[in-house]
């Protein structure tokens, strides 16, 4: 019988599922993006630019990004404390993939929505 170690081993090496996975989602990238744009920003105003996000899902997004070390979240010891967001230098070297992608994303959409539609009808 395989040890639990063992048997997930390959998940814990593999980028795609241990890293990408953690920030693929389409509201990470947005969050990223939106950091790329602004530079340091609060988390009202973050949620005031991405405005179809809860206030839930932007905060456990932003600590998912944070424990990966592609956001830094500083707190000002003021009353009331006041909390700033920004991407890192790791953040920041995965800005160009993401525009990347986003150009791909705009090249590609109406031969994908094309594709979509005629998948959905079939």
């Amino acid at each position: 019988m395989q040890k639990k170690d063992e048997k997930n081993s390959i998940v814990e090496i593999c980028p795609i599922r241990n890293v990408v996975a953690r920030f693929g989602n389409k509201w990470a990238l947005l969050i990223i993006w939106v950091l790329d744009e602004t530079g340091r920003i609060r988390f009202n105003q973050l949620k005031k630019e991405i405005p179809d996000i809860s206030t839930k899902v932007l905060a456990n997004t932003l600590r998912i990004l944070e424990a990966d070390d592609l956001v830094k979240r500083t707190v000002f010891p003021e009353v009331p404390i006041r909390v700033e967001y920004e991407l890192t230098e790791t953040g920041k070297t995965l800005v160009p993939i993401i525009y990347m992608l986003t150009e791909w994303a705009k090249t590609n959409m109406k031969s994908i929505m094309k594709h979509r539609k005629r998948f959905e009808e079939a």
